[in-house]
Formats: C-alpha cells, structure tokens, sequence
C-alpha cells in the first residue's frame, strides 16, 4: 500500500495515543465504555459481571479488555514503555474475569487483552490467562440434534440463557480458534466451527440479513424464534450485527482452511455493502429509515476488520483487491470523517451507537468501536504486530 494513503491511520493513531495518556491521569480503576452527551467517557469497574436481575439482563463490563488492547497498539504504534506499563497494571484488574462462567463475552474481554499481551511480550503468564478464559467460553457449548451452539448470555443452568445464542458471539468465538492451535486440543476448534456452522444456518434470512439474536429448542435445535434487543424490531437488518458475523466467519475460515465460511462471510459483506451504498458509515439499524437516524461509526470499524481479514484469505487476486478495497475506503472516510479531534471528546471514533431501543450510547464514541478501528488500523500500518494475521486458503 502507498505509505501517503495510510498517512490518516497513522494520525488516528497518533490520536489515539494522546487520548489514552490524558485519560489515564483521571480513570482511576474504572473502565471507559460510551462517552456522555460532553464527550467525557463514562465508566464502570472490571469487575461487574453479566447477570439477571429478575427478568432483566445486564451485560457488565465486557469492554474492560479492549482498553487494554488500545494500550498495548499505541505502545507498538510510539515503543514508549509507559504504554506497556499501564496495560499491565489494567490487566491486574482484567484478569479476575478470566474464570467469569456467566458470559460469551469473556471472549471479547481476552481477544483484546490477554492474546495481545502474549502476542507482544511472548510471557507465559498472558497465555495462561487467555486459555483459561477460552475454557470458560467453550464451556457454554450446548449440543442439540442438529447441532451445537455457544449460549450466549447466562449462567448455564439457567434456561433463559441456555436457549439462546446471538450474533454477536461469532466475535468472541477467534479466541477458541486460538486457543485450539496454542494447546494443541482440538475441542477448543471444534466447537466454535460447531457454533459458526450452526449460527450461519439459524441467524441467516432469505435475504442475507441476520437475526440479532436466536432462541433454540435445546434438544433438538430447531430454532423457536429469531429476535433482537439492539435492532430497531425483530426482523429488522441491525447493522452491528453483520459486522460480528463477517468477522467470526473470516476467523472460522482461516482456522478451519474451509472455503465455505470464506464463501458465507463474502455474501453476508456483499449484502451488507449493498444496503450501506456510497455511505461509509450505515444507520444503527438499516431498517430505520427516518431522516434522523442515528449512525453507528462501530459497525464501520468491525466490518473493516473482518474485510481486511477476507482479503488475506484469499488467493484469488481481484477478491483479495475486492475486500481490501472495501475496507480501506471504509476506514479511510472513518479517519476524514468521524475522527474526534476535538480535545472535549474522549472518544476515537464519533457518531457510534451502542443501543439506541435503550438508549445508551447514542451518537457517542463506544469502546469496542474504537477497539475494532484500531485493530484495523494496526493490520493496515503494521502488519502482523498487534493481531494474528490470517493466511491465504490453498
């Protein structure tokens, strides 16, 4: 790539980096997750779980390790050593999750921390953790006759939470793939690729958009109902969604060396691209159709990264042109664009949404938002470095 054309990553970066040590001096032990209508990040502990609270769930924290992941790329992005410093002090307060049984999203929370933190420093102790977290998720894994699947939200012996699975676990299944190749036990793989070929199947309409969230018959897998808690209705195209889908498929792809998941991730992007048209940023939900409808910059971020990663899978040249074309123009109207380069806004990344039926997170910067973004950026400005690199399918 033409080093003038990355030029804009390398400031979001320079960006990034600024931003994290002005925050440092004031988050004490809490996390970021969204930023308030000023543009100050609002906060939470590491150590607040997922949970049910009479009929209403609670995720908790599930974005604590991603700030850690943006530490550890602004230290391979400046090599200042404070950047490695303060990730392994946030790590202290991360790792406690590491045995948390009631989430999938124990997944994002050690994608993002633990297997960097291995990544870059090669110290044992980091592995160690990211593979206890990976048993913990692959402990969700609920066997039915026509297949399995990763619960996505709950305790396991809770029925609410057992039946049910949503898109957004496609996401936190790479941490089993890497799991699988780091302790050689098969199981870890064998149940996420369980997961995307049963996830690709019940998730998928006739039209290529995707249920947010699908509830099973645990015996026998048919599934009961599609459904949404982020999406503007059941049915409707959640633009989010997508991303995690073409994400875990693109993993799922390169873990397995099967096309097919190459092949799926490609149709669900097109469609997505499709319904996103000459924008670079679509509407929290493509079935919003109003003339204020918010937009979610994450879902930009997210699609970008799992683009990047179908253009390194394939061998054939005009898709690989195809994919990494996609995903530099997204990221590259994301850096024009969406860039909060005002000093009030504590965010990366404006205009994101994290869940406009609850209203949080709306127009505002959110944490895996920036995460993906930088992750992408890394895999643009320096390959193989900060997240593992998937390789062409022979």
């Amino acid at each position: 790539m033409n080093p003038m054309s990355i030029a804009p990553y390398h400031e979001a970066l320079d960006l990034l980096a600024a931003k994290l040590i002005e925050d440092e001096r004031t988050l004490g032990v809490e996390f970021p997750y969204v930023t308030a209508p000023d543009g100050a990040w609002q906060t939470m502990p590491a150590s607040v779980s997922a949970g049910y609270t009479g009929a209403n769930w609670s995720h908790g924290n599930w974005f604590c390790g991603f700030w850690v992941g943006l530490l550890l790329a602004s230290y391979l992005h400046t090599r200042d050593e404070k950047f490695l410093t303060l990730a392994r002090e946030r790590m202290l307060l991360v790792e406690q999750r590491a045995e948390d049984g009631n989430t999938h999203d124990i997944g994002f929370i050690f994608l993002s921390s633990a297997m960097p933190f291995y990544r870059i420093t090669g110290e044992r102790r980091y592995r160690d953790i990211a593979l206890r977290a990976a048993a913990r998720l692959r402990d969700r894994l609920v066997v039915t006759r026509k297949g399995a699947y990763i619960s996505s939200w709950g305790p396991m012996s809770d029925p609410r939470g057992r039946a049910s699975s949503a898109i957004d676990t496609m996401a936190n299944i790479p941490l089993l793939y890497w799991a699988a190749t780091e302790s050689g036990d098969a199981s870890f793989l064998l149940a996420a690729e369980a997961h995307a070929r049963m996830t690709d199947r019940a998730f998928t309409r006739p039209d290529l958009t995707l249920y947010h969230a699908v509830e099973y018959d645990t015996t026998s897998g048919a599934r009961l109902r599609g459904y949404t808690y982020q999406g503007q209705h059941d049915e409707s195209s959640w633009s989010r969604g997508t991303g995690w889908s073409v994400y875990g498929l693109a993993a799922t792809a390169g873990a397995t060396g099967d096309r097919q998941y190459l092949a799926r991730g490609g149709v669900i992007a097109d469609k997505w691209l499709q319904q996103l048209g000459e924008d670079v940023v679509p509407p929290w939900d493509f079935n919003d159709i109003s003339a204020d409808a918010p937009k979610d910059s994450s879902a930009s971020a997210i699609m970008a990264a799992g683009l990047i990663d179908l253009a390194r899978l394939h061998r054939d040249e005009a898709e690989r042109a195809k994919w990494q074309g996609e995903a530099d123009r997204l990221l590259a109207g994301l850096c024009r664009d969406y860039l909060a380069r005002e000093p009030g806004h504590r965010g990366l990344l404006r205009k994101a949404c994290y869940s406009m039926p609850h209203q949080i997170g709306v127009q505002s910067a959110v944490m895996f938002g920036d995460y993906f973004f930088v992750e992408a950026l890394m895999r643009f400005a320096m390959p193989g470095a900060f997240s593992l690199e998937h390789r062409q399918i022979v």
